[in-house]
């Protein structure tokens, strides 16, 4: 038999009501707490409180389904003490004529919102309206269905959730890591010799000026431009942007190439970036700086060395307007361990990354199982 599958608007399978627009003045130190965006998401766990009059509508209970619109989209079951909804957060209230299994839209929303957010109005404050958002259709089954489909999105949730606090600890073991065998780098507290920085590169360069690399130099193939955005976004492949054969030689001292270390210098500074194996040659722009490495250290213990250095100097403020100067960057001390001793952190944190890797694959093929069983489709 046939499964049949209705996609109706949002607005048909239940009322998405909005939450009250309290002001910092309605704030009190006791009442029912406030849930903000900040609750669900979890960037902030404390509450603010309410004390005066209110509507019912508003109060919100464990187990019900919160989605959170402006700055942050996303769908959360509220799993909390009872509270009052704040302005920018649906309430999702299934009051129309349509069977919906309250799981199965938790879930199956998950995948819908992930799609609108490859069409959302604001680069960085993600933000949807009601009329847009009503309009999206739902795919609505049978409840028996419905219910079926919730337990496998429930069961790939879990799987993906999983993964995911899996990862957080690798990362967090690379980290770890670093300090239990180079101890506090910044302070040398385990007296590692020192040197500056210029000591352990064949070659320390800032991107041309803006006018050796202007559009009407730009090409459809050839040698890469990489840009700032490479270094921020951790990616070899961003881009479009290309120069000739002859454009390439006339700047091949800014050349870079598989294993070079890139620097974002403008705007968001020190961002730290290796080109890894099979990354295109190519040339930096007038935002990048570049690292060519000697033989004196292993790459991966300069690279976390340097985002330290680069970190403590954001944090104090004080060297942050100096991370562009060629010259500065030179002459900054580092911790230079003996190099059997960076080669064993190597083999370690590559274990680590191959470990990382597949688990990310993992979450990868589960994440397409809805797809390909036809739940997000449908």
């Amino acid at each position: 038999m046939k499964t049949i599958c209705k996609k109706i608007p949002l607005k048909d399978v239940a009322t998405f009501l909005n939450g009250y627009a309290f002001k910092p003045s309605d704030w009190s130190k006791e009442g029912l707490p406030i849930i903000r965006i900040q609750n669900l998401t979890g960037t902030n766990k404390e509450f603010n409180y309410y004390n005066g009059n209110y509507n019912e509508k508003y109060i919100i209970e464990n187990g019900d389904i919160l989605i959170s619109w402006s700055a942050s989209l996303g769908i959360f079951l509220w799993k909390n003490i009872t509270g009052i909804l704040n302005q920018h957060i649906f309430k999702v209230i299934f009051d129309k004529d349509i069977e919906t299994d309250k799981l199965y839209f938790l879930h199956c929303m998950k995948y819908l919102i992930k799609k609108i957010e490859k069409n959302i109005h604001g680069s960085t404050m993600k933000h949807i309206t009601r009329p847009e958002f009503e309009k999206i259709n739902f795919p609505i089954y049978d409840i028996d269905i419905q219910r079926k489909i919730a337990k496998k999105l429930i069961f790939i949730s879990e799987i993906i959730d999983n993964n995911k606090r899996i990862l957080v600890k690798l990362m967090d073991l690379s980290k770890s890591l670093f300090t239990t065998m180079f101890g506090d780098i910044l302070n040398n507290s385990l007296n590692w010799r020192q040197v500056k920085l210029e000591d352990l590169c064949s070659s320390i360069v800032r991107g041309p000026f803006g006018s050796s690399l202007k559009k009407e130099f730009f090409v459809k193939n050839g040698y890469k431009v990489y840009e700032q955005k490479n270094a921020i976004n951790q990616s070899a492949d961003l881009g479009e942007y290309y120069i000739n054969e002859e454009k390439f030689k006339e700047l091949k001292r800014f050349e870079c190439k598989t294993g070079d270390i890139i620097m974002s210098c403008s705007g968001t500074v020190g961002k730290l970036f290796q080109l890894p194996e099979g990354s295109k040659k190519g040339v930096i722009n007038q935002a990048l700086c570049k690292f060519s490495l000697n033989n004196k250290t292993v790459s991966i213990y300069f690279l976390k060395c340097l985002e330290k250095i680069m970190e403590n100097l954001k944090l104090n403020g004080s060297g942050i307007k100096n991370i562009s100067s060629v010259s500065y960057l030179r002459k900054i001390d580092i911790s230079l361990p003996p190099i059997e001793l960076q080669n064993k952190f190597a083999e370690r944190i590559k274990k680590i990354e191959k470990l990382k890797f597949t688990i990310w694959k993992i979450i990868s093929k589960v994440y397409k199982t809805p797809k390909k069983k036809g739940v997000e489709s449908n």
